[in-house]
């Protein structure tokens, strides 16, 4: 005889629903688009929180998905569906532009590599397939974070110290001051850009792949080294970016099963 189990049915179906939604949502809101008593959504937002599940904004009262519900997102991403399908098109990606692409997910606050093809005689890059950096730092991660509500990336990144460098290099976001102002931009262009602050010379231009929901489940970025005319750079961001488009909404599409 098999056991039903209430609390555990409830527990997904308040993840569920906060998932649905762009931003925080109260636990009275939960209980009454759930049809549930408000005492047992308090007690189960109280154990999810304390397993890291959900996030509780004690300034607007509300609750929204915690970085553990993140990282079993990004399990999921990575391991079948999306690099599965990403694979082919990364590479189709490669051979028009004739640079270097990757897949990334977000797990927790880094970026995590799922997907990486490398261009002919071009020289080798740190992200390489199951390599984890931190998201502000990447331009996959930039367009990722500019695609998730305010309040949930402010979560990813609640102190100064989350804010590093890479190696020597003088990361150009450095608080999250600066972090709002690249997202923003990167949101007004509809891509994000990042300019050496993984690697020296090398810039890279991202667009985030969304589901059904407009949610940002990866990104797909193109890596290529520097020029220094900036006349020449903005050119070669032109020839990129049609590609990388093109790529990153037939992707979008296949993720969604329309292709």
């Amino acid at each position: 005889m098999v056991t039903k189990t209430p609390a555990a049915r409830n527990t997904l179906r308040v993840l569920k629903l906060l998932a649905s939604r762009k931003s925080p949502t109260p636990a009275a809101m939960i209980a009454t688009l759930l049809q549930l008593p408000r005492s047992s959504v308090y007690q189960l937002l109280t154990e999810m929180v304390d397993q890291g599940f959900a996030i509780h904004y004690p300034k607007e009262q509300a609750y929204g998905l915690g970085l553990s519900a993140f990282e079993l997102s990004s399990a999921y991403t990575r391991q079948e569906p999306l690099a599965r399908l990403g694979a082919p098109l990364v590479a189709q990606l490669v051979d028009q532009v004739g640079e270097c692409a990757h897949l990334a997910v977000l797990h927790g606050a880094d970026v995590l590599y799922i997907v990486e093809e490398r261009a002919k005689s071009r020289p080798s890059l740190v992200t390489d397939v199951g390599v984890r950096l931190p998201s502000h730092l990447t331009a996959s991660g930039r367009a990722i974070l500019s695609k998730l509500p305010k309040s949930q990336v402010r979560a990813l990144y609640p102190r100064a110290s989350d804010f590093i460098s890479r190696g020597s290099n003088e990361a150009t976001i450095s608080d999250y001051a600066s972090l709002r102002r690249e997202l923003l931009l990167a949101e007004e262009r509809g891509y994000a850009i990042e300019q050496g602050d993984v690697t020296a010379d090398f810039h890279s231009l991202a667009i985030a792949i969304l589901d059904s929901s407009n949610w940002p489940v990866a990104a797909l970025a193109v890596t290529f080294l520097a020029d220094s005319s900036g006349a020449a750079e903005r050119e070669r961001h032109e020839k990129i970016l049609g590609p990388l488009r093109e790529t990153a909404h037939l992707l979008s599409e296949r993720f969604h099963g329309r292709r």
